[in-house]
């Protein structure tokens, strides 16, 4: 039985909490007031699911999610996520992160800069360009005409591999727009990120449209 470790219970880290177990995942949740604070939630998700602090869901996940905002101090646990790949569902949203120089102007992404502060960890960007509760709406058996595509990038082809797994799991196609330098392609206001029901051609036509937006 896979473990799924995930860090953030906010809305994103809920829904692919259900999305997972219905596929047949054990999920270890964590979010920053401590574990006390998830009862209800874990008692909504079932017995495949407990609460544990986020130093204990990076030792416990066969594989992890981040479900949290970047900062600039590194607030992750670095050596219990040495050598796993690490999901990073993360959008720089300046309204609430602030200003970022290097990304802003175009220097970094935000997931190179958790590639960064996981430099012992494979990341991979992926679930950033869909409503969360959507991700137990929408997905279709493969061959569906109605299936939709997610997109994916890393700079470690083993981490794309796994999500393209975890979204034919969950009902989705992958686009890979690798490496993590291209990861701005589908970031907030590009013609990806806009668009809410994208096909596999679909969505690569619009990873292909993408224009770096540079603030700074």
């Amino acid at each position: 039985m896979t473990t799924i470790g995930i860090i953030g219970a906010g809305e994103v880290g809920s829904e692919l909490a259900r999305a997972a177990i219905a596929c047949g995942y054990d999920v270890v949740i964590a979010n920053s007031r401590g574990p006390e604070t998830l009862t209800q939630l874990v008692a909504q998700l079932g017995p495949a699911a407990r609460a544990a602090t986020a130093a204990e869901v990076a030792e416990a996940g066969d594989f992890v999610v981040v479900a949290v905002a970047l900062k600039l101090a590194n607030d992750m646990p670095v050596e219990a996520l040495a050598g796993k790949v690490v999901i990073d569902t993360n959008n720089y949203m300046i309204w609430r992160d602030g200003h970022y120089p290097m990304v802003d102007s175009g220097e970094k992404t935000v997931h190179e800069l958790r590639q960064e502060h996981l430099p012992t960890s494979k990341v991979v960007k992926a679930f950033t360009h869909i409503q969360a509760p959507r991700i137990n709406l929408w997905g279709r058996p493969a061959g569906s005409p109605e299936r939709l595509a997610l997109s994916v990038s890393s700079d470690y082809p083993e981490a794309v591999a796994l999500v393209t797994r975890l979204y034919d799991q969950f009902g989705f196609d992958a686009v890979d727009h690798s490496p993590l330098s291209e990861s701005w392609r589908n970031a907030p206001g590009q013609p990806a990120w806009k668009q809410e029901r994208q096909s596999r051609v679909e969505l690569a036509a619009n990873l292909g449209k993408a224009r770096p937006i540079i603030l700074g």
